[in-house]
């Protein structure tokens, strides 16, 4: 299967909506806002990368990266997700396309790094990992990771942008 990763385009909204949508309907531990949260953060223009992936000209994931706030004040610092690939899709290999490609596109902007809410297992593969101190209150520590294009991390509490509230 050729994958294709792109940024995304006006005219993808609706489709990145229900690819989002998909992915998550039989995940567990999630309250099945992600494709909202997509949706709010593109309206509050806090959508820094935005990618697609498409094969045969379709759109089968896509991948979401936004600012977050650290209480120490460091800056471009931003977190990842959610990463959304059709279910037929997922374990094919476009999950790491998306993720490659743009953490790739994140550190061509300048970022000093990434924070990441998930599976340490998939997301330690990128090179996440548990960052003591730089904390995500509410979640267990190991499931909050983080990747510095540096190899330098900052400290305190994270905060993603207020779209991750959003409900509909």
């Amino acid at each position: 299967m050729n994958i294709e990763v792109s940024n995304e385009k006006s005219g993808d909204e609706l489709k990145i909506h229900q690819v989002t949508e998909q992915a998550f309907l039989s995940a567990p531990y999630t309250d099945h806002t992600e494709h909202f949260i997509v949706d709010a953060l593109r309206g509050a223009g806090a959508l820094t990368i935005s990618q697609v992936a498409k094969a045969d000209g379709e759109i089968i994931g896509h991948v979401a990266i936004s600012p977050v706030t650290l209480s120490g004040g460091t800056t471009d610092w931003f977190g990842l997700g959610p990463i959304s690939v059709l279910p037929e899709y997922q374990g094919c290999g476009v999950g790491s396309k998306l993720m490659k490609s743009s953490l790739a596109a994140l550190e061509a902007i300048g970022a000093s790094g990434c924070v990441v809410l998930g599976d340490p297992g998939y997301y330690g593969r990128f090179g996440f990992k548990v960052v003591d101190g730089l904390v995500y209150p509410g979640v267990p520590a190991e499931y909050f990771q983080a990747l510095s294009f540096s190899d330098e991390f900052p400290q305190g509490e994270v905060s993603y942008h207020e779209a991750f509230s959003a409900q509909g």
